[in-house]
């Protein structure tokens, strides 16, 4: 019986039928890429880190599978999980968002720290989740970034933090808005331990985050395409910024005005923190 596959002498016809029809494809098989409009295949999407094999388009990653491609199989060891935040303004709804947020990504606040070993070298890893409230920096947020520097500088491990956020949770006010100093006075302290911190900055680590603890790692790496800044390029626009350079302030133009150090691919990031690493340590990593 004549059947049709996709890598066989149709597959290009019944490609363009998909890319025509996205909206008709069963739900949970295809993801159209934002930036060039290929429909991928979400199995290979998933073998791929959810990179776009035609564009190299960087998909947003949850923290779990950040957490699996990054750190040794089973080496993860979370704490500080049971944090939960306050509604310390009585903001309406607030309790009702958060659980909601809870019920959908598994997690009880954007940012996941635990043990880990990378490359055999022993780390402590700090990963945000956009998918929680846009990664927001809460009173909790803050203090789990806080709790990882500290065991950090207990166990002597290096600090590798993930960063990605939206701005200040501002339900919480200025409870929000302090973890800035915070979480910039907790890695001072790291410094003063003389324990590597390197700061991976993926799409998008924006407004406080970027501010404060994002900005100030020994080494800053970035994901392509991220948009990294204090503002983003909408507010820029409404505070009637001109001449805005391309790609403005993108991984790339930040690599090229000396605000990022490496932009790794998500296929090369794992390599290039265990050579940092065993740079930073003198250790050298066991890879298996």
């Amino acid at each position: 019986m004549a059947h049709i596959g996709w890598f066989g002498r149709k597959s290009k016809s019944a490609r363009k039928i998909a890319r025509q029809s996205v909206d008709a494809l069963p739900d949970g098989l295809w993801t159209k890429c934002p930036k060039c409009n290929e429909i991928l295949f979400n199995r290979e999407l998933e073998k791929n880190l959810r990179v776009c094999s035609k564009c190299n388009y960087h998909f947003r990653y949850r923290a779990s599978e950040r957490i699996a491609a990054t750190v040794d199989e089973g080496s993860f060891e979370e704490f500080a999980d049971d944090l939960k935040s306050a509604n310390p303004l009585g903001f309406p709804d607030y309790e009702t968002k958060l659980e909601a947020d809870v019920a959908k990504t598994g997690i009880r606040d954007p940012m996941v720290i635990g043990r880990a070993r990378i490359g055999s070298c022993p780390v402590v890893i700090g990963v945000a989740d956009f998918a929680f409230r846009g990664a927001s920096m809460g009173g909790v947020y803050g203090e789990k970034v806080v709790r990882a520097v500290e065991t950090a500088i207990e166990e002597r491990r290096p600090l590798i933090m993930f960063c990605a956020s939206g701005g200040a949770r501002m339900q919480e006010g200025i409870l929000s808005l302090m973890q800035m100093a915070k979480t910039s006075a907790a890695i001072a302290r790291l410094h003063d331990a003389g324990l590597p911190y390197i700061v991976v900055l993926t799409d998008p680590t924006t407004a406080g985050v970027h501010a404060s603890f994002a900005s100030i790692g020994d080494v800053i790496i970035a994901e392509p395409g991220a948009l990294i800044g204090f503002a983003g390029e909408r507010v820029a626009q409404q505070a009637g910024v001109v001449n805005r350079p391309p790609n403005f302030q993108r991984s790339e133009f930040q690599l090229d005005n000396g605000m990022v150090d490496i932009v790794a691919t998500r296929k090369e990031l794992r390599q290039t923190l265990i050579k940092l690493l065993e740079f930073c340590t003198g250790e050298v990593a066991d890879v298996i």
